[in-house]
């Protein structure tokens, strides 16, 4: 068991450059199965994407990494299923399904886990590859899925803007035979840069004026040379840490872009923030302000994953601060140990 000791009340101040973002390089490597070989750059060095690089081995891949770029090279075909360790080693292992279907025609894994923050329904997931033509049996906490007749494209209207339906019906759409408009797509910037990179392996993805998406599929793809975008969450979290502290901050390496729902919440706390092309800084006041009413939605909405650092950010705000959780049901777990340290804090309405 891990221990972190640590001592507070030293402001944070520095100059740091972005990783890439753990949330786009996850899918662009499940999407590496369907290509005959990509070369990734600017990946995280997480266990998520080293179990990702366990998975594509087990499939028939092999893969190569040397700092922060990884190759992946399709060398032959492997196994369709995959085993229940390596599916529960990163909770969004659900993504490969979609590219295994698309690989194969076939696909056999376990329910996903690793995830602390709630239920990740994936009823959203299937019933979007079923209308592509996957026929699915869950039973006994696995899915069985096939193609007898192919993957056909569709018109998909997902109920609600899932990241991870979308990716997956970019990966099994994007060599189906015909056209797949999926509406109510998510819109977030790592959906984008996994578009970027199947189009630069030869896909045909075009996103509308309305929101969805259009995907014409090809018969393969080859695979291209891409760079993962900068994590807009890890950037959420470092611009938090001196906020909270007092500090300064600057960050390269970044899409200013990418954070226009968080950075005018620093600024309603009282924060300085100047933004470049590619950079990002912050001055934090003597004493934060309350950072008002702080609601959680799909991109381009402030980020349910930068949530639970701003509220820790707030409780050393002056005054109140609200914040309104609506994608997860479990992300205010921490609520209980920051009112262990002093806060207060409530939660209300469950």
């Amino acid at each position: 068991m891990s221990v972190y000791l640590i001592e507070g009340g030293t402001p944070l101040q520095g100059k740091l450059a972005l990783h890439g973002a753990k949330n786009a390089a996850l899918p662009i490597l499940a999407a590496a199965l369907l290509c005959e070989k990509s070369v990734i750059h600017n990946c995280p060095d997480l266990t998520d994407v080293s179990a990702a690089r366990n998975i594509l081995h087990y499939l028939g891949c092999t893969t190569q990494q040397q700092g922060s770029t990884v190759e992946v090279q399709f060398a032959a075909n492997g196994d369709h299923h995959i085993p229940d360790s390596l599916m529960r080693a990163m909770r969004s292992s659900i993504v490969f399904l979609g590219a295994v279907i698309g690989r194969y025609g076939k696909a056999e894994v376990s329910m996903p886990g690793g995830c602390e923050l709630g239920p990740r329904p994936i009823d959203m997931h299937l019933s979007a590859l079923r209308k592509l033509g996957v026929e699915i049996d869950e039973s006994g906490g696995v899915l069985r899925c096939s193609t007898p007749k192919g993957l056909k494209g569709a018109r998909i209207t997902l109920p609600f803007p899932s990241v991870g339906a979308t990716e997956n019906v970019m990966l099994a759409a994007c060599t189906a035979q015909g056209e797949t408009c999926l509406n109510n797509a998510a819109r977030e910037p790592e959906i984008a840069d996994l578009a970027d990179f199947l189009n630069g392996a030869g896909a045909d993805i075009r996103f509308a004026a309305d929101g969805s998406i259009r995907i014409v599929g090809v018969p393969k793809l080859l695979g291209c040379e891409h760079r993962v975008i900068p994590d807009r969450i890890a950037a959420s979290t470092y611009l938090c840490a001196a906020a909270i502290t007092g500090g300064s901050i600057e960050l390269t390496q970044v899409r200013p872009d990418h954070l226009a729902a968080l950075l005018p919440v620093f600024e309603e706390a009282g924060c300085s923030i100047s933004c470049g092309k590619d950079w990002v800084a912050l001055q934090a006041p003597k004493r934060l302000s309350s950072l008002g009413t702080v609601r959680t939605m799909p991109y381009p909405g402030f980020s349910t994953d930068a949530q639970s650092t701003m509220l820790s950010m707030a409780t050393l705000a002056a005054g109140t601060s609200v914040f309104i959780e609506t994608i997860f049901e479990s992300r205010y777990k921490q609520v209980g140990e920051l009112a262990r340290m002093g806060a207060n804090i409530r939660v209300e309405g469950r």
